[in-house]
């Protein structure tokens, strides 16, 4: 069996040295072996890129067991009784189903989440992030997370499940606390926090179910009350829970990686010179922000069957914990993968997963990010850090909670990028 010692006990979620700058540990974690048993989280360690990316498309390993084995087969405590709303909202989602549930739910769910529709979605998306953007370059600068990182997808989002404008307040908390519990080993007033807002969500979106029930919209709450394939529909707490998970995953991701996108640009001018000057570098940059500092760190998985990693047995039962932060900066796929480079030309990082549960929301989140960088090269040319960034506490989930900028006054915007 494998330890994680010597220079990789470094890893320790719960340090906020190590959660403000995880890739030293990482490194440490490469040079020492491709899988790492960790005692304070039961969890074996991935770090190598191969073998995240092996295993994510490897069908022995699930985001959950218990379409094959109840808790008491597989070896494993059930969650406490207190703690259910939290785990049926987010147990009927589609990141943590497995098939047959797991295909039927996102074939009737990619029924109403096309490609043709994010690219519908453009127009209002770009017109959004640049009416933040000015709103920010209006002020002189402010707190590039809360200003525009922030408001950007939740806007999205709400209007493709058509969210009333006056509701939309409520959505970043509840999302917030629900999004605590995908920590490692969160504290119990952390589950209070997701299970009541579990509680809310769900009642909420019930409501919001029936309401589109008897009076269809053009929004996707009453595309999926439609959407049905062979016979088969989603159940209501089905699409509770894809809705839920929609907001989660379609804005945090993109939130985070705005935030840490921006810091990265920020502190390295030349690569930002380079893309003010040559705006066609944008989709490249794109996936250099993903890869540099994604905002998803670690994704578990349930070993469903005894695997092998490098000689290593894992049995079933265990947890494998894929370290995504470590697989992007591996030197064994990304040469000089430290070095924030926005020309990188081959850039094939898991910031969005692979295999199966592979993210629905990938375009819409790169289209957000694209939208946000082109108003802020257009608007901002004189953009620069107004103080510290401050991180927010999680690891598994890593953003700023602020990102202060100054813009320079009385320069002209340019004209807007044309497709």
């Amino acid at each position: 069996m494998s330890e994680v010692t010597g220079t990789a006990t470094a890893f320790d979620p719960q340090s906020p040295s190590f959660a403000a700058d995880p890739y030293p540990a990482y490194a440490a974690l490469r040079a020492s072996g491709r899988v790492h048993w960790y005692e304070p989280t039961g969890q074996w360690l991935i770090p190598h890129h191969q073998d995240v990316q092996t295993l994510l498309r490897d069908r022995r390993l699930g985001r959950t067991y218990l379409h094959r084995f109840t808790h008491e087969e597989f070896g494993r405590t059930p969650p406490p009784a207190a703690h259910e709303p939290f785990h049926t909202l987010n147990d009927h989602g589609l990141l943590d189903l497995e098939d047959p549930d797991h295909g039927r739910i996102r074939r009737l769910v990619s029924q109403a989440f096309t490609p043709r529709r994010v690219r519908e979605l453009a127009p209002a998306v770009t017109r959004r992030a640049d009416e933040l953007v000015a709103a920010l370059v209006a002020d002189g600068g402010g707190d590039l997370v809360t200003a525009v990182a922030e408001p950007l997808p939740v806007a999205v989002i709400a209007d493709l499940l058509g969210i009333p404008e006056a509701d939309r307040p409520l959505l970043r908390p509840w999302s917030a606390d629900i999004c605590g519990m995908y920590e490692l080993n969160p504290a119990e007033e952390t589950a209070r926090r997701a299970v009541r807002a579990s509680v809310e969500f769900s009642a909420y979106l019930r409501e919001l179910i029936a309401d589109r029930r008897r009076t269809p919209g053009p929004d996707l709450i009453s595309a999926l009350i439609a959407v049905h394939d062979a016979g088969d529909r989603l159940t209501e707490q089905e699409m509770v829970s894809t809705c839920v998970l929609l907001l989660n995953a379609g804005h945090e991701a993109t939130v985070n990686s705005t935030g840490n996108g921006w810091l990265a640009l920020l502190r390295h001018p030349e690569q930002l010179a380079a893309l003010r000057s040559d705006p066609g570098l944008l989709p490249g940059a794109v996936e250099e922000l993903l890869r540099y500092d994604t905002p998803l760190h670690l994704f578990e998985r349930w070993v469903l069957d005894d695997i092998d990693v490098a000689g290593t047995r894992i049995p079933r039962g265990s947890e494998v914990a894929l370290l995504f932060g470590s697989a992007n900066r591996d030197p064994a796929r990304f040469p000089a993968p430290d070095r924030f480079d926005i020309t990188r030309p081959d850039n094939p990082h898991l910031s969005f997963g692979a295999g199966v549960h592979y993210c629905l929301g990938a375009p819409l989140a790169r289209l957000e990010l694209s939208a946000v960088c082109e108003a802020l090269l257009r608007r901002a040319p004189g953009i620069r850090l107004a103080a510290e960034p401050r991180r927010k506490k999680g690891y598994v989930i890593r953003g700023l909670a602020e990102l202060r900028v100054e813009t320079a006054p009385g320069l002209p915007p340019r004209a807007p990028l044309r497709p």
